[in-house]
């Protein structure tokens, strides 16, 4: 199956909407630098995740289909497949979302946060259906945050149906006194890193994490092996791309495919 070239783009919170697609148009510049084939942006990245401490414009339809054509646009561009974390409106409701780009910048899709945190319900509505993705030689799925977190059959889901690596955009900045992790699965961490391992694992198959930049960060971007061990993670709260080889032979999807549900 040979080797895919991915690139997790481990950035700071963009200061604006504005910024946040200019930002996201120099990393896929850089991705292509490296000779990525695909890069991952953590959720919401474009225009950014609604918290209640930051004043955001509302949502904007306009300004999202100009935001999706530059970075459709860059994409095809640099010749690198895009997984953007995004917000859409959905029937007059805001959903979390990933846009996928292919990497002659043609869009493939989104796949919609299906399964939304309690926390996000006064701002986010709940998206429907799942998908699986191609680029060159292989498929993978798109798992946003509290999904690949704690519900494993979203991840499942796609490697049952061809997914070598499931992409995990996620956003998770630290709270006052929380523990600041500065290796991967910290046992004196959350649980968050740690479900990570069990996704890859469970699953046999690559599991790819990308979060935002940020200090006291309490995960980071990483790529986990099939059988659940860490190829690579970006240190905490450091900017910048993280990329990573992965050998698809390597996921096998055993454990998805003997799974009898989903």
């Amino acid at each position: 199956m040979g080797t895919l070239r991915i690139a997790l783009a481990n950035l700071p919170f963009p200061a604006t909407p504005e910024t946040s697609v200019s930002m996201a148009e120099a990393a896929i510049a850089d991705a292509a630098r490296h000779s990525a084939s695909i890069i991952c942006f953590p959720e919401c990245f474009v225009p950014g995740y609604r918290t209640a401490s930051r004043a955001m414009p509302p949502p904007d339809a306009i300004f999202l289909e100009r935001a999706w054509t530059a970075v459709a646009h860059a994409a095809g561009k640099a010749n690198v497949a895009v997984v953007l974390g995004t917000e859409r409106i959905v029937n007059g409701g805001l959903v979390i979302a990933a846009l996928v780009v292919n990497r002659d910048g043609t869009i493939a899709g989104f796949q919609d946060k299906v399964q939304i945190d309690p926390s996000e319900e006064g701002t986010y509505k709940a998206g429907a259906g799942r998908r699986v993705f191609q680029c060159d030689s292989a498929s993978f799925g798109v798992a946003i945050c509290h999904e690949g977190w704690r519900y494993p059959e979203t991840v499942r889901w796609a490697a049952k149906r061809g997914a070598q690596v499931v992409f995990h955009p996620h956003f998770h900045e630290a709270e006052p006194g929380s523990y600041r992790p500065t290796m991967f699965a910290d046992p004196a961490n959350t649980f968050h890193e740690k479900a990570a391992l069990c996704r890859a694992a469970e699953n046999t198959c690559f599991f790819a994490m990308s979060n935002f930049a940020s200090e006291g960060s309490p995960t980071t971007s990483a790529v986990i092996r099939p059988d659940g061990t860490v190829q690579c993670f970006q240190p905490y709260g450091q900017a910048g791309l993280l990329v990573a080889d992965l050998e698809l032979d390597e996921a096998t999807r055993l454990l998805a495919t003997r799974c009898r549900s989903y």
